[in-house]
């Protein structure tokens, strides 16, 4: 083959590099979000919620083994493998602007939805504490509104501060876990939509890099054979 088809297919290469290490960072930052909510999950908000992060899990999962696809091609030069890279690649991009696009627009209902979790698990803390616990501690906040919803009780509960032993109203956590919990979704759905674009923008670029290698394959091994 040429050097230009050989630079074409070591471009590929670092291409789909670049790709794996978006889908391992998907996959961790979609375990990350995960995590803050695993301990809720028995909510039906709770459960809807999941689909995000479990979203972004599959997605990087998917990328990684594509990309790792994509490479053999590449490296074995072979047509088949290298359209079908091509293909896979395509379809994954539409399907990952799709989820970047929900996102987008279901912003707001998703917001409402982390809110609605903090209420069910404030109503809930005088049968089962551990759930409204588990979003102090990761969180860091105290209360539905504020550490003064405690104040009727006259202490605060372990998970209101960093030092569980030493649980005061000097070192008890002054945010209410409602405006916390929407605050950190807010903040990650925007690093999401963004961070998704960008995948997406690697992956177009992988895929015309793809076609050209394929489609250079194909008339190299045509002109071998005359």
């Amino acid at each position: 083959m040429s050097c230009g088809i050989s630079m074409v297919k070591y471009i590929l290469f670092i291409f789909n590099l670049l790709c794996s290490i978006c889908g391992i960072l998907l996959i961790v930052f979609g375990a990350l979000f995960f995590s803050n909510i695993q301990n809720v999950d028995d909510f039906t908000e709770a459960l809807r919620t999941q689909q995000v992060p479990v979203t972004m899990i599959v997605l990087g999962t998917i990328i990684l083994l594509i990309s790792w696809f994509g490479c053999c091609g590449a490296i074995r030069e072979s047509y088949c493998m290298s359209m079908t890279y091509s293909i896979l690649l395509f379809v994954l991009m539409i399907g990952q602007l799709a989820f970047v696009i929900y996102i987008w627009l279901q912003k707001d209902r998703y917001l409402v939805m982390m809110g609605d979790v903090v209420e069910k698990a404030w109503e809930r803390r005088t049968r089962r504490s551990d759930y409204m616990d588990a979003i102090q501690k990761s969180m860091e906040c105290c209360g539905r509104s504020s550490f003064t919803d405690y104040a009727f009780q006259g202490y605060f509960p372990p998970s209101c501060c960093r030092d569980p032993n030493h649980c005061g109203p000097e070192s008890v956590y002054r945010r209410g876990c409602k405006e916390a919990f929407v605050d950190y979704w807010d903040r990650n759905s925007t690093a999401i939509k963004y961070s998704g674009l960008v995948i997406a923008a690697i992956e177009f670029v992988g895929f015309v890099f793809a076609c050209c290698l394929a489609n250079s394959i194909r008339n190299y091994r045509r002109r071998a054979d005359y």
